[in-house]
């Protein structure tokens, strides 16, 4: 080689390696020997390595050592190792690194390995397509582990895209598809519409985990923030003054969803967007099969009480549904039964503390039409109750309130048309919260 050009390689090389922020380098000289090492901010950190394999390797340990963050345009090879170790045969791994794996596996598709196969097997007759003579057809894993990380990152069709080697329109039809397929494959199993027996349980839960007899779920709803749809006007436009639909839940003392109104226009409050459900509905109407009144622990003097559903203040007051007394100047029983409701209405702010958590699609402003994002919502709600339906370990739960910029809460509207007896079903819940049978310890000391 001439020493001009010799110079004239060194200095592209030696240039090429200052621009670089994270990467490997392989240079080959004359006499086919190789050079393999890693860069780090320009500068050449490791030399003299045996193999790619090996550099890459240690390029992983340096970057967990010194919590390095990756650049983005890394992501993608990165995505393609992640799903290499993922598909490793089991036999062929050490006891560690099948351990490595599998909290992989967890990491990235937010389902362990067991629960990927079983879902799989629900959903895979739904979403499996013909082949045919002219290609090879997407394979119902792919399916389900490109509409998984979607609803784990919230990543852009077009990130999905590039990470699976698949077109973009390919990702935008497989992500809606099989979000309506695992909602059709998983409701009826773990969100079946609740009877008398079930309202029976979740009322024993309130009465043992939050001490809170007679209630059959803890209400709220929650704003999905999405894209201005075209052509919406205002019905999707909240008083955030983002465009949104409403998520409205009940959820028990397990942290499970029981009921659930996905699509209402985002420009409702919490009691319209109830008086509007299906939900709701039947509960104006009694046709919800709730357990016959009962008496609270300790005091059939108060005679028989209803079951309840418990709110915030964007709630009304009515028979079945309890609400905090508004105001400053409450008096002591007052302010204990507001404690108390607070306590086991807590459960439905924290399941959709613990979903937003699990789903990082929340995270996001939701790119897609509202059509789509009421099957993607729903599909995050049948996984959620997928994941713990026969968990015996409790769900961490978030301490404090968490702020996910598609998930925000719905306007407060008070109401001043209750009827006596609703008022009295509170006065009742207030008096007994405060007596001898209802009391707990620690109340005193925080209301």
């Amino acid at each position: 080689m001439e020493p001009m050009a010799q110079a004239a390689d060194e200095a592209f090389i030696q240039n090429s390696i200052e621009e670089t922020t994270v990467g490997i380098y392989i240079l080959k000289s004359q006499d086919r020997s190789e050079d393999i090492g890693i860069v780090l901010e320009g500068q050449k950190v490791l030399q003299g390595l045996d193999n790619f394999a090996l550099a890459t390797a240690m390029l992983f340990g340096l970057m967990y050592a010194l919590n390095l963050n990756y650049p983005p345009e890394m992501k993608f090879t990165f995505e393609v190792l992640q799903k290499i170790v993922m598909e490793l045969e089991g036999c062929t791994l050490s006891v560690k690194a099948q351990v490595l794996r599998n909290r992989l596996f967890d990491v990235y598709f937010r389902l362990s390995r067991e629960q990927f196969d079983s879902l799989l097997s629900r959903v895979g007759p739904r979403i499996s397509r013909i082949h045919t003579n002219y290609r090879e057809p997407v394979s119902s894993m792919e399916h389900l582990a490109i509409c998984l990380r979607y609803l784990a990152t919230g990543d852009s069709y077009t990130t999905i895209a590039s990470s699976y080697r698949v077109g973009i329109s390919t990702v935008a039809g497989i992500v809606p598809d099989v979000s309506k397929a695992i909602w059709d494959s998983l409701v009826d199993e773990f969100l079946p519409v609740p009877e008398t027996a079930d309202w029976q349980e979740i009322a024993l839960g309130f009465k043992e985990r939050w001490n809170f007899p007679n209630c059959v779920g803890a209400m709220d709803g929650k704003h999905v923030v999405i894209q201005a749809p075209h052509n919406s006007g205002s019905q999707d436009f909240n008083y955030k003054g983002t465009y949104s639909v409403v998520l409205l839940a009940v959820v028990d003392a397990r942290y499970l969803f029981r009921v659930v109104d996905v699509g209402a226009f985002g420009r409702n409050s919490d009691g319209g967007t109830l008086a509007a459900s299906a939900f709701g509905q039947a509960l104006w109407e009694e046709k919800l099969h709730l357990p016959e009144d009962a008496p609270l622990p300790g005091t059939d003097h108060l005679g028989p009480m209803p079951h309840v559903f418990v709110g915030d203040e964007a709630f009304p007051l009515r028979r079945n549904v309890l609400r905090p007394y508004p105001g400053r100047n409450l008096s002591q029983p007052q302010r204990i039964f507001n404690y108390r409701l607070l306590r086991a209405r807590r459960v439905v702010e924290n399941a959709f503390g613990i979903l937003a958590a699990q789903w990082r699609i929340y995270h996001r402003v939701i790119g897609v039409s509202p059509a789509n994002v009421d099957a993607i919502v729903k599909a995050t709600v049948a996984l959620h109750n997928f994941q713990r339906w026969n968990s015996t370990v409790e769900a961490p739960a978030p301490q404090e309130e968490q702020h996910f910029p598609a998930l925000s809460r719905l306007r407060r509207v008070s109401t001043n048309n209750s009827t006596r007896e609703a008022v009295a079903v509170r006065e009742s819940f207030t008096s007994y919260f405060s007596s001898a049978a209802g009391v707990v310890p620690w109340q005193h000391n925080i209301a």
